[in-house]
């Protein structure tokens, strides 16, 4: 086998199999995406829910400053990554949340009602 098929041996095998190598070995600590693992991190930011809207899965709450998003405290319409999270809450209700941008819209990721 000559250098240049070698060198070409190699590249194809690194290629193989470096996807494989780069996987993590605990499958329960993986996250679907680098949006969700940097949510699981994401600290939480203190918040009122103004309204629920069920029909539209949306929700406004009322926000503290969100710094990984260099948001200032406001008021805002989110999204919701599931649906389920609006059955626990109501107008009124503290919350902690995080949120992220996806697909252009923020999206709260992780949301816990304050008793």
């Amino acid at each position: 086998m000559n250098r240049t098929n070698l060198l070409l041996c190699a590249t194809i095998f690194t290629a193989i199999a470096a996807p494989a190598v780069a996987q993590p070995s605990d499958q329960n600590l993986r996250a679907d995406t680098p949006i969700q693992l940097a949510q699981a991190a994401a600290p939480m930011t203190d918040g009122e829910i103004r309204k629920v809207d069920m029909d539209a899965k949306k929700i406004t709450i009322r926000h503290a400053p969100i710094q990984e998003l260099g948001m200032p405290a406001m008021t805002m319409v989110f999204q919701v990554s599931d649906p389920a999270m609006l059955d626990k809450v109501k107008a009124g209700d503290k919350v902690r949340f995080n949120a992220a941008r996806t697909g252009g819209a923020f999206t709260v990721m992780q949301l816990e009602p304050v008793r």
